[in-house]
């Protein structure tokens, strides 16, 4: 008897892409159409724009791209090859409609310059696109958050002349909104970080940010989340107060507002690292946050940028470049930071993303033990952390502990500093090395 042949999770899953089409496309027409309902009772007159803003053309054909982005959206659907891409695909969408329209209803704005008459075909396609748009529905642009979803979707299923095709349009569609006059500049960069939220909210694959999360119960990390906090908020305060490009701010403000959400609920699954590099989302997002880190490092390890070896080839120092790790001669490298993306080589990579100034605790420092002894055996290890002296010496102590280089935590705290003096290794680091399991030559022992 012939037997089905087995089903595929390359199989496009194109029902359940239709099914959630019949719900977003009523949805997204309703949802829009009701904010900008709202907009036109409100009579609402207030406008974002630039005065350099006047010297934008009208450029009538590009009402084609502007229009193209309903058939890919349309056809994204046909690119996710299982349930959950399609799952994650249609919420980004679903979440972005939702996140702008709320904002359309909290800060309702209107398009204050005149479009041209336009007669053809080009002319048919406004008067398509003015029976159910009026000029409101301003800041976020959606149809920028749209595309940014869109766009990340079909360039992950593009290769070569396709890819730059895909590029190319995806630009021309972002231009698009401006040269049909149907948002003003700020709407882009706004509608933008509402996508990037999107993707963040709904990763590729793996747990979203929430499925996980937890009040943190840790004094120090909720004292982080207040500062966190309140810089999120001096930052975006002073981007509203300045205007103009201190709108800028606002980017600063809502990446330290992530920030503060990881340490008190998100923990280190918030940055999105993996294999040493951060989800798309996660990285836009925290852009601003992830410089300000990188250049606080370099700064504080200025005059000592260079790693210390400990023992047995394992060495101890920052985050590293890739030409450092190359000069180095290192095969092998441990990272521990959250916040920093590592680099990229011909040489063993093993990531545990702690959080930045909070102490691991006894189970997180005998997993890097258990990392630093495994990797070691490729040859010269590196074991890091944004500085080299908190989070990575916490885990090269647990390792010599654990391994009996060290007879207690004071004999591994003082081979660090013998090395690296300036480690700072707090009572909270000291009382998790205290609870590390003894040597296995030691169990049972006395």
């Amino acid at each position: 008897m012939r037997q089905p042949a087995p089903a595929t999770e390359a199989a496009i899953p194109w029902q359940r892409g239709v099914a959630w089409l019949l719900f977003l496309g009523p949805f997204f027409f309703l949802s829009y159409g009701f904010a900008n309902s709202m907009a036109a009772s409100w009579q609402v007159r207030d406008a974002l724009a630039y005065d350099w803003e006047r010297h934008i053309p009208f450029v009538p054909w590009t009402i084609l791209p502007y229009w193209s982005i309903d058939l890919f959206y349309g056809l994204s659907f046909l690119l996710c090859r299982n349930n959950q891409q399609v799952d994650r695909h249609a919420l980004r969408l679903l979440s972005a409609q939702l996140v702008s329209v709320a904002c359309f209803l909290l800060f309702p704005l209107h398009f204050s310059f005149e479009r041209p008459a336009t007669d053809g075909v080009f002319g048919e396609l406004f008067n398509a696109l003015a029976g159910f748009d009026m000029p409101y529905n301003q800041a976020p642009s959606l149809h920028i958050g749209l595309l940014v979803i869109l766009w990340v979707r079909f360039a992950a299923a593009s290769r070569g002349w396709l890819r730059v095709a895909v590029d190319a349009w995806a630009l021309l569609i972002a231009v698009s909104v401006l040269t049909t006059y149907q948002h003003h500049f700020i709407d882009i960069p706004t509608g933008a970080l509402v996508g990037l939220l999107c993707l963040w909210l709904w990763p590729e694959a793996g747990p979203t940010p929430f499925a996980r999360a937890r009040l943190s119960r840790s004094p120090r990390q909720w004292r982080l989340t207040g500062a966190y906090l309140l810089a999120a908020l001096g930052a975006g305060g002073l981007g509203y107060v300045l205007g103009g490009a201190g709108l800028w701010l606002v980017w600063l403000g809502l990446a330290l507002g992530l920030v503060a959400l990881n340490y008190a609920l998100l923990g280190p699954a918030g940055f999105q690292k993996q294999n040493g590099r951060h989800s798309l989302g996660a990285a836009l997002l925290l852009a601003p946050y992830t410089l300000a880190a990188w250049l606080n490092s370099r700064l504080w390890t200025r005059a000592h940028p260079a790693p210390d070896l400990i023992a047995d080839g394992v060495w101890l120092g920052r985050l590293p470049n890739a030409a450092a790790m190359e000069a180095g001669g290192f095969k092998a490298l441990l990272d521990l930071t959250a916040e920093l993306p590592a680099p990229r080589g011909n040489w063993a990579y093993a990531g545990l993303p702690w959080l930045d100034l909070v102490a691991p605790t006894a189970q997180q420092l005998e997993q890097a033990a258990a990392c630093i002894d495994r990797l070691r055996r490729h040859g010269p290890l590196l074991v890091c952390c944004a500085l080299g002296y908190s989070r990575s010496a916490s885990a090269v102590a647990a390792w010599l502990v654990s391994s009996g280089r060290a007879e207690s935590v004071d004999a591994a705290i003082a081979i660090l500093q013998g090395a690296r003096p300036h480690i700072v290794l707090g009572a909270a680091h000291r009382d998790a090395l205290a609870r590390l399991s003894p040597p296995p030559e030691t169990v049972g022992g006395a």
